[in-house]
């Protein structure tokens, strides 16, 4: 049956154009092996634990109030007690919340400080037109890391995110484009000339080393192939002027439009990899009750009034959370069991515990959707009492995306979360 490629249906926050459905191929092969995805959401002070750790484990357990929003979502959920990355308390660590590495001291790592996202991305972003989507509404947090130790900053500005998102190139800009990759492509080759030559002289240990670069300049020059697929390729229609018209622009209404973003790229198969960060100078006195600063109300004294607010705060950022998982619960995934949920990474969590305390111990952690046979709350602590290392988890993450790994920067071992092949 013909379908015009334009048609579009009414969904996530505007004018959707169709993704790939079951019974229209749109003049390619349908696929029966749905895509994987992975969204990340954290924030830089972690959650107030009273309010995010459930007062007990398994699955039977009564949600706290930060986590109301997601009581939907039990049986997919698995929250994650008593791993941390091991550092010391006090600011600035929390920039490890996605490798375990602080960025001075990621030069004794074969791939630097590279975050997890990233890692992720690189399986997947020769699949899609974006190999990653990172967002927030100001700068500060520092999530995602490349194998160079290089931060990859996120899009701060919902317009600027859709213009890069929805925005064709001129034919200007596409032959710019392809001259760019075409250019990089060849200073790929050159370096794997180099590598041969070094791994020659080095010793077991330097050949090591070099295999881990080498499969990365393998990704890489995938990547700019791929990359050039996509120049004359046009990119889906989506319209946000929903988000901004005939009322407010809120904290609320921006995050929404940066959320039904990710939300329309992971449907139409722009991304399979995002982040969304909650920093630490975005102002939400725009949430009922919250009078003061983000940063100001993690130092509350303990002041029942002032955890109110960080409460509400955080309780703010799941139920943004839990809004697109909604969404992304509700569309089923052609040809597969499940819905896009089923088929969608979600771990949300910070590099700080608790920042009323500075303490960058037991971190919030959580684990929705992927497929996964969820335990509920979980304590993670061995037999000895130690907190399970953050990066054990990230091992089980790049293994569920076919990476076969048995090691991720400074895990110990893997965090046993099975998922249904």
């Amino acid at each position: 049956m013909n379908m015009d490629r334009r048609t579009f249906l009414k969904g996530i926050g505007g004018a959707l154009a169709l993704p790939l459905l079951e019974s229209f191929s749109f003049g390619s092969s349908v696929t029966h092996n749905a895509p994987t995805r992975f969204l990340v959401v954290g924030n830089p002070f972690g959650m107030h634990p009273d309010n995010f750790f459930p007062k007990s484990f398994g699955h039977g357990y009564t949600f706290p109030k930060t986590l109301r929003s997601l009581e939907w979502l039990r049986d997919r959920l698995t929250l994650l007690s008593h791993t941390d990355h091991g550092m010391v308390n006090g600011h600035g660590r929390e920039v490890t919340f996605l490798n375990g590495i602080l960025p001075e001291n990621s030069m004794a790592y074969p791939e630097k400080n590279i975050s997890i996202d990233q890692l992720i991305s690189r399986r997947t972003g020769s699949k899609v037109r974006f190999p990653s989507i990172n967002a927030a509404l100001e700068h500060g947090i520092r999530m995602s890391w490349n194998s160079n130790g290089v931060e990859i900053k996120p899009h701060t500005d919902p317009q600027k995110l859709f213009d890069h998102l929805f925005l064709n190139l001129t034919p200007e800009e596409r032959g710019i484009r392809r001259e760019l990759i075409e250019r990089n492509g060849s200073i790929l080759d050159a370096v794997g000339d180099q590598l041969l030559s070094l791994k020659r002289k080095g010793s077991s240990q330097d050949r090591e080393r070099l295999n881990q670069y080498e499969t990365s300049v393998r990704e890489l020059e995938r990547a700019f192939s791929d990359r050039k697929n996509w120049i004359d390729k046009d990119k889906p229609t989506y319209d946000i002027s929903e988000h901004f018209k005939d009322y407010e622009v809120t904290v609320e209404n921006r995050y929404n439009a940066i959320f039904d973003m990710i939300g329309y790229a992971f449907h139409t198969d722009l991304t399979r990899v995002a982040t969304v960060a909650f920093p630490n100078q975005l102002s939400y006195t725009d949430v009922n009750g919250v009078t003061r600063g983000y940063h100001a109300c993690t130092h509350n004294g303990k002041k029942p009034e002032v955890i109110a607010e960080l409460v509400a705060i955080e309780s703010f950022q799941i139920a943004q959370l839990s809004r697109l998982l909604q969404k992304l619960d509700a569309i089923r995934e052609p040809n597969v069991e499940g819905s896009m949920l089923d088929h969608t990474v979600v771990l949300f969590g910070s590099g700080m515990g608790y920042g009323g305390t500075h303490s960058n111990r037991n971190l919030p952690i959580m684990v929705a959707g992927g497929g996964f046979k969820h335990r509920g709350h979980v304590d993670t602590r061995n037999s000895a009492g130690r907190n399970m290392p953050l990066c054990n988890l990230y091992v089980t993450l790049q293994q569920r995306f076919g990476i076969e790994r048995d090691k991720f920067n400074t895990s110990s071992g893997a965090f046993d979360l099975p998922y249904n092949a």
